[in-house]
C-alpha cells in the first residue's frame, strides 16, 4: 500500500506534464494545418516563428529533468505491471521518447523548425516555376541539419539509422535495404511483364469532372468507409495530409484536378485510412504519447489498405460505380464497370509517386530511399540531386522527368522535414497492409462479399480491435506479430499483386 501511495501522485504528475506538452504540440499542429490550407502568403514569416517557438517550448518541457526523475522513480512500478498494461506502456514509451529527446538541444529543434518552415515556403513558390536553383540552398541547409541531428545519437551503424528509427522504431538502413532488395527482385519481373503489354485505357478518368461534385462524392465515400465527420473534416491543400489535434479532431486534406477524377477520390480515401486509425485510438490514451500511430509504416499500412486493397478492388466498385455514374452521367454513363476498373488499376512506368500504381509504386519509394542515404553519406551533393534523380528514374523506371517540378521537386517531404527516414515507411506500409488484410480475411472470410454490398464495418472493427485501439503501445514488430501471427514479410504483398494483376494482365 505504501508503494502505491507513493506511486500514484508521481504517475498523476507525469500524466499532467505530458498532457500539457501534448496541448502545445496540438496547437502547433493547428498552426501547420492552417499554413497548409488557408493561411495567406503574408503570414509565412510569422508562422515560422510561431511554430519554432512552440517547438522549443514543447521540447524544453519534455526534456525537463523532472520528467526524467519521474520516469526513474516509476521504474519499479512499471516492472511490477504486465508489459501491455496501459500504465506500464505509458511509462515505457515515454521513457523511450524521453531518452531520445534529451540528446537533442531545444535550441537546435527551434532552429530546425524555423528552417523547415522557410524551406517549405521556398518549395511552395519555386515548384510551380520549376526553379530548383531557388530552393537548392534551403535543401543544402536541410541536409546539413539532418546530419547534425543524426550525430546527436552516437553509436549508429549508418548515419541514417537515428533518422529512420525516429519514424520506424527498430528499423535500420541495413534492415530496410535487405527488405527492399528482396522486394525489388520480385517486383521488377512483374513490372516488365505488365509494361510489355499495351497499357490499359484510362481516358475515361481524364475528362472534365467539376470540383464541387468530386468533393461531394468523396465526402460520401469516406463517410461510408467509417470516417467520423463529427470528429473530422476535409479541406484542400497543395500536398494532401492528415493531422490530428486530438482523438476527437482528426482532419484530412485533398487536392482536386478537374481534368482527372482519380486524384481527389483516392487521395481522400488514402488520408481517410490515416484518419480512421487516429480516430480509433483508445480514448484512455488522450493527452499522452500513446495517442499516436505505432510508426510511419503502420500508419501508411492503413492508408494504403483502404486506398488500394479496398478502394481499388473490383468488389468496391461493383457497389459504388453506379453511384459514381449517377454523379457524372455524361462522363461515365457509357463506360462499363470493367473498363473503369482497369482504368483505376492501370500499370505504367510513370513519374509521380503519389499517382503511381500499386505495382510500380514501391520502385519510386526505393529510389528516394537510396538517394537519401547517398546524400547523408556525402556521396551525393544537393546540387547534383536533379541529375541523379533523372538518371535513377531512367534506370529504374525507364522514364525521365521533363522538369524538376515533376522530378526532384514533386514530393514535399525533404522540403518540409529532414533528409533521412522520410520515405521507407511508404513501402513498409504497403507490405504491412497486405499482411494485415490477409489476417483480417482469415478471421472474417465474409469481408469481400460485404465490400461488394458497401458494408465495411467488419473490416473496420477488426482493424480497430487489432491495430487502432492500441495507439503506439506496441512496436511495429510486436503489433504485426500480434495481429497476424507472423513477422513482417513481403510474401502477402507479392501474392496479392500476382493474383490481382495476374488476372488483369494475364502474366
Amino acid at each position: 500500500m505504501q508503494t502505491l501511495e507513493k506511486t500514484e501522485p508521481k504517475l498523476a504528475e507525469l500524466k499532467t506534464r505530458l498532457a500539457e506538452i501534448r496541448d502545445i504540440q496540438s496547437a502547433a499542429s493547428v498552426l501547420y494545418w492552417d499554413q497548409a490550407t488557408y493561411m495567406p502568403p503574408g503570414g509565412a514569416a510569422a508562422r515560422g516563428r510561431q511554430l519554432a517557438t512552440l517547438q522549443q517550448i514543447s521540447h524544453e518541457k519534455f526534456t525537463d529533468s523532472a520528467i526524467g526523475q519521474l520516469l526513474e522513480d516509476l521504474r519499479p512500478y512499471e516492472e511490477s505491471l504486465p508489459y501491455d498494461s496501459t500504465e506500464a506502456s505509458l511509462i515505457r514509451i515515454t521513457r523511450r521518447l524521453y531518452d531520445r529527446a534529451v540528446q537533442v538541444p531545444a535550441q537546435f529543434m527551434a532552429k530546425f523548425s524555423r528552417h523547415r518552415n522557410e524551406c517549405y515556403g521556398a518549395w511552395a513558390s519555386s515548384r510551380p516555376e520549376n526553379n530548383f536553383a531557388a530552393v537548392q540552398p534551403y535543401l543544402e541547409k536541410t541536409l546539413e541539419l539532418s546530419r547534425e541531428l543524426a550525430n546527436f545519437f552516437p553509436g549508429y551503424e549508418h548515419i541514417a539509422d537515428p533518422l529512420i528509427d525516429s519514424s520506424d522504431y527498430g528499423m535500420k538502413a541495413s534492415s530496410v535495404r535487405s527488405l527492399f532488395s528482396q522486394l525489388r527482385e520480385q517486383l521488377v519481373p512483374i513490372v516488365d511483364a505488365i509494361t510489355s503489354q499495351p497499357p490499359a485505357d484510362d481516358s475515361c478518368l481524364c475528362q472534365v469532372f467539376p470540383e464541387a461534385q468530386q468533393i461531394a462524392f468523396s465526402h460520401k465515400v469516406i463517410e461510408q468507409l467509417g470516417y467520423d465527420l463529427q470528429r473530422g473534416r476535409q479541406d484542400k491543400t497543395l500536398h494532401p495530409f492528415m493531422t490530428s489535434f486530438s482523438i476527437g479532431d482528426v482532419r484530412i486534406t485533398t487536392r482536386v484536378y478537374e481534368n482527372h477524377l482519380a486524384q481527389a477520390l483516392f487521395s481522400s480515401i488514402h488520408e481517410t485510412g490515416h484518419a480512421m486509425y487516429e480516430q480509433g485510438i483508445s480514448t484512455e490514451f488522450e493527452g499522452t504519447p500513446l495517442a499516436d500511430g505505432t510508426s510511419s509504416g503502420v500508419h501508411e499500412s492503413q492508408s494504403r489498405l483502404w486506398e488500394n486493397l479496398v478502394g481499388r478492388s473490383r468488389g468496391f466498385w461493383q457497389f459504388l460505380y453506379p453511384q459514381l455514374q449517377s454523379v457524372f452521367p455524361n462522363q461515365l454513363g457509357n463506360i462499363s464497370l470493367e473498363a473503369f476498373y482497369r482504368a483505376i488499376n492501370k500499370v505504367e512506368r510513370s513519374l509521380i509517386r503519389t499517382d503511381a500504381d500499386e505495382v510500380t509504386y514501391n520502385l519510386h519509394v526505393m529510389l528516394r530511399f537510396e538517394l537519401e542515404l547517398e546524400m547523408l553519406e556525402g556521396k551525393l551533393a544537393v546540387r547534383d540531386l536533379p541529375a541523379a534523380w533523372n538518371e535513377r528514374y531512367k534506370t529504374d523506371l525507364g522514364i525521365v522527368p521533363a522538369s524538376d517540378s515533376e522530378g526532384v521537386m514533386q514530393d514535399v517531404h525533404w522540403y518540409t522535414d529532414m533528409i533521412g527516414g522520410m520515405f521507407q515507411g511508404y513501402t513498409l506500409g504497403n507490405l504491412m497492409s497486405a499482411q494485415f488484410f490477409e489476417a483480417a480475411l482469415k478471421a472474417h472470410p465474409e469481408i469481400p462479399s460485404q465490400i461488394e454490398q458497401g458494408k465495411f464495418s467488419t473490416l473496420h472493427d477488426w482493424l480497430k480491435a487489432n491495430i487502432y485501439q492500441h495507439g503506439c503501445k506496441y512496436t511495429a514488430a510486436e503489433l504485426i506479430e500480434q495481429a497476424t501471427g507472423s513477422p513482417l514479410s513481403i510474401d502477402p504483398f507479392i501474392s496479392y499483386i500476382k493474383q490481382k494483376y495476374g488476372q488483369l494482365y494475364a502474366f
